[in-house]
């Protein structure tokens, strides 16, 4: 199972902000979307950083509530892992748990163009593990 697969069934939308929003809206669209991190790119999806939940935290915990008025790209991380369409399961499930961390973006030519979560991941393996579970008892019932 690959990433273009998971893709192709969530969709390829991503939430995004700019580097200079401040990182009250970051607070804001995460907490609307209900989602645990944004994307952070340039006005060609490009990606340049990504921002979680627990990098707000972390920086409101040393700064106080004064950090909402900062620009994103202070907080936000800039070094950001990433994977292809052509990336399996199992080799995005071994970057997100060598990096401890729970999203990644999927890039294709240059841009951003989707992200993965590790629900994604859990998703498609419960599905993988449930479909070779009722090849067996197939193969089993027939033999």
């Amino acid at each position: 199972m690959t990433v273009k697969a998971i893709l192709e069934a969530k969709g390829h939308d991503v939430v995004t902000l700019g580097p200079n929003e401040k990182l009250s809206e970051a607070v804001r669209l995460l907490a609307e979307r209900r989602i645990g991190a944004l994307v952070v790119t340039n006005g060609d999806r490009k990606i340049v950083g990504i921002i979680s939940e627990r990098d707000i935290v972390r920086v409101i915990g040393r700064e106080g509530a004064a950090a909402l008025d900062h620009p994103v790209r202070q907080v936000m991380t800039p070094k950001v892992n990433i994977c292809n369409e052509h990336h399996t399961v199992n080799e995005v499930m071994e970057i997100m748990t060598r990096g401890r961390f729970r999203h990644l973006p999927v890039e294709k030519d240059g841009q951003l163009d989707g992200i993965i979560s590790i629900g994604d991941v859990v998703k498609r393996r419960i599905e993988d593990v449930e479909r070779e579970a009722e090849d067996i008892r197939s193969y089993i019932a027939t033999a």
